[in-house]
C-alpha cells in the first residue's frame, strides 16, 4: 500500500496529544493511503468529543463524515477543541 504525507496541526489544550514536541504547531507526517480522519484522530487518541472543530485544507468536516474522509496528499488536517467565550 502506497504513503502520504499531510500536515496535522493541533490547537489549544489538543497540543498535548502531539507525539513529540513540535513547533508552531504543525507536525508533518507520513500515514497509509487509506487512512481517514477518524484513523488519526482515534491513533493520537484524541477524544471524539474534544475534536470539535475538525478542517481539511480550510474545509470543515462534520464528525458523521470523519469516518469515511480518506485523507489526500500534502492536506492539511487542522483540529480545535471546543472553546467556551464569555
Amino acid at each position: 500500500m502506497s504513503s502520504i504525507n499531510i500536515a496535522l496541526k493541533l490547537y489549544a489544550s489538543l497540543t498535548e496529544f502531539f507525539p513529540e514536541k513540535v513547533k508552531n504547531n504543525k507536525l508533518d507526517i507520513e500515514l497509509q493511503s487509506d487512512t481517514t480522519v477518524a484513523d488519526v484522530l482515534l491513533n493520537l487518541k484524541i477524544p471524539a468529543e474534544r475534536a470539535h472543530l475538525v478542517l481539511i485544507n480550510g474545509v470543515y468536516i462534520p464528525p458523521e463524515e470523519r469516518p469515511e474522509k480518506y485523507l489526500c496528499e500534502k492536506d492539511v488536517l487542522a483540529v480545535w477543541p471546543p472553546v467556551a467565550g464569555g
